[in-house]
């Protein structure tokens, strides 16, 4: 694997690296990942030679993870692949490139030139200061833009977007960009939505755990569970009330499943059956019917019983008379 750039002396050399690369870059990298940059920014400048053992052996990094990491600088664009290695991009070059790429361009000055931009202008500039200390990159305001026109957010939204992310310890793009979709999906645009959907989020997080207790899954939920139970909040309209009917129900199966529990309370919704109290009518009803059945069927088969004997008892009769004659 080669790697370019220009020549100098080692004991008076520098590794430059453009502040482009801390506010756009740095907070997406892993550590290991982070290491590979910065060796082979370093390596690049010599046009050495370096195979992937020997930058394993090097940095102490197993060969898969500098795999792994070539891979990703490469989907990130901080390097560019060639048939003999890679020549790591000049950021400065790429940003500006990317800055006034028509139809995606909005830098700073256009935003507060713009008036109908004012408002939108005060929440981006109220994220740099908040979340970047000042000097957020430039290609964040071309994104935020876009994130604006994509999800139609309100301003207040957009903020609490990158609140939301800060506080996680994440934010980076495509990070910021998944929490955005997911709040895009649940119809998300104006604060009072935010609340709402904030609200329902606490609910379900309180139902996963009070579910997990009492069936003593003290390890969680696995994602599939999960699942189950939004479907019956968010789509069945159910609470926690009509829940623990289905949950008591596990207490006559052995090693009940949750496919088991959702099929109990998705036969209540296709039933139309919407409050403890028609459910608690179904299942009594259910169960004398179950009794009805039950006495017919014991009826059933003592009739049959008595009409075997009848039968067996006529044959020996038969028999009999046949002796006789």
């Amino acid at each position: 694997m080669k790697l370019e750039q220009n020549d100098k002396a080692l004991l008076f050399s520098e590794t430059i690296i453009p502040d482009i690369f801390f506010s756009e870059y740095l907070s997406e990298l892993p550590s290991d990942y982070l290491k590979i940059y910065l060796y082979i920014l370093f390596l690049s400048k010599y046009g050495k030679d370096i195979k992937l053992n020997d930058l394993s052996k090097k940095l102490n990094i197993p060969l898969k993870q500098i795999n792994d990491g070539l891979k990703f600088l490469e989907e990130r664009k901080l390097i560019t692949k060639k048939t003999s290695g890679y020549i790591v991009t000049d950021l400065q070059e790429l940003t500006l490139h990317n800055l006034y790429t028509p139809n995606l361009t909005m830098s700073k000055d256009k935003l507060e030139q713009s008036s109908k931009n004012k408002s939108r202008a005060k929440a981006i500039e109220h994220i740099n200061n908040m979340y970047f200390q000042g000097i957020m990159g430039p290609s964040w305001y071309n994104d935020i833009d876009l994130w604006f026109t994509k999800f139609g957010f309100d301003e207040q939204v957009m903020i609490a977007l990158f609140d939301y992310c800060y506080k996680r310890s994440a934010l980076h793009k495509n990070y910021i960009q998944t929490v955005a979709e997911a709040w895009a999906s649940n119809k998300v645009k104006t604060w009072n939505d935010l609340d709402k959907y904030s609200e329902q989020q606490q609910n379900l997080s309180k139902f996963k755990k009070t579910i997990a207790k009492k069936l003593g899954k003290y390890n969680g939920l696995t994602q599939y569970e999960e699942a189950y139970i939004e479907n019956w909040v968010l789509n069945f309209g159910y609470d926690m009330n009509i829940i623990e009917i289905a949950l008591k129900r596990t207490t006559f199966k052995q090693n009940p499943t949750f496919e088991y529990i959702n099929n109990i309370i998705t036969d209540w919704h296709e039933r139309n059956l919407k409050t403890p109290e028609e459910i608690n009518a179904f299942i009594e009803q259910r169960k004398k019917q179950e009794k009805v059945t039950k006495n017919m069927q014991k009826q059933i088969s003592k009739a049959n019983y008595d009409q075997r004997n009848y039968e067996n008892l006529d044959f020996l009769y038969a028999n009999s008379d046949k002796k006789e004659n």
